[in-house]
């Protein structure tokens, strides 16, 4: 009886820590790999989540930003998903490679041709992006993600330095100091270095390689708590037994 009322407290204990834990991967997000250098290139993941029980993920925007216009936005073809890409016309022209861009990547949009991001599944949509801007901190994605049950979920709301985080944040690229030379990523600098324009291409690293640093961090640490949980509760269990024993 006392083992299964341990055993029912170390479960409990457990699963209000994989509950409390799980929010942290419920919104849209973006990761570089590697680094994302002010002045360089680089190649991010926008990571998507499916956070519904009974709809799947069909359709995800991603919104680039107007103030820091990118030369070069190649989305990688992922086998499933349509991508289609728009562009505006720029205010102020860019100089890149010598000759002047009139208009830059405004919205990227991947389309499901099937089943989507199904539940429990993650997604990662690679995009090959530069140069970065030279005078910010970071990049401000924001991004519309649509469920297969027609439901809309606006990850738009910009967080704010000291502020609790808002209900539907904005993915958010934190960029690092400028490396000497603006040396760029190896596929990112390949792929953007022949082309001016935004085209979909493929880049030389698969989705994935890059994210499960923190997804990896975070279940360890869970799985630390729970061990830590169930170490105690058969301490606890050993000591009564051996008392019982001896008495």
């Amino acid at each position: 009886m006392r083992v299964s009322r341990l055993a029912a407290a170390v479960a409990v204990a457990g699963s209000a820590v994989l509950v409390l834990s799980s929010p942290a991967f419920a919104h849209v997000s973006v990761q570089p790999e590697g680094t994302a250098a002010k002045g360089g290139y680089a190649v991010v993941n926008f990571r998507v989540p499916n956070e519904r029980d009974n709809a799947s993920t069909t359709a995800l925007e991603v919104n680039f930003p107007a103030d820091a216009p990118l030369s070069s936005v190649m989305p990688q073809k992922i086998d499933g998903w349509k991508i289609t890409i728009t562009k505006s016309k720029l205010a102020k022209p860019l100089e890149v490679h010598g000759r002047q861009i009139s208009e830059a990547v405004s919205k990227v949009t991947w389309t499901a041709d099937g089943k989507g991001v199904e539940p429990g599944f993650i997604q990662q949509f690679p995009v090959s992006i530069g140069a970065l801007p030279e005078d910010a901190d970071q990049l401000v994605f924001k991004a519309i993600q649509t469920y297969s049950n027609k439901e809309v979920v606006r990850w738009i709301e910009v967080p704010e330095e000291g502020a609790e985080e808002p209900a539907n944040p904005a993915p958010v690229l934190a960029l690092s100091a400028a490396e000497d030379g603006h040396a760029h990523g190896s596929s990112a600098e390949e792929s953007s270095g022949k082309s001016g324009d935004a085209e979909p291409a493929a880049t030389t690293e698969a989705a994935g390689s890059s994210d499960g640093t923190d997804t990896t961090a975070r279940v360890l640490g869970v799985a630390g708590i729970v061990v830590g949980v169930a170490g105690g509760a058969y301490g606890v269990f050993a000591a009564r037994r051996r008392a019982a024993d001896a008495s």
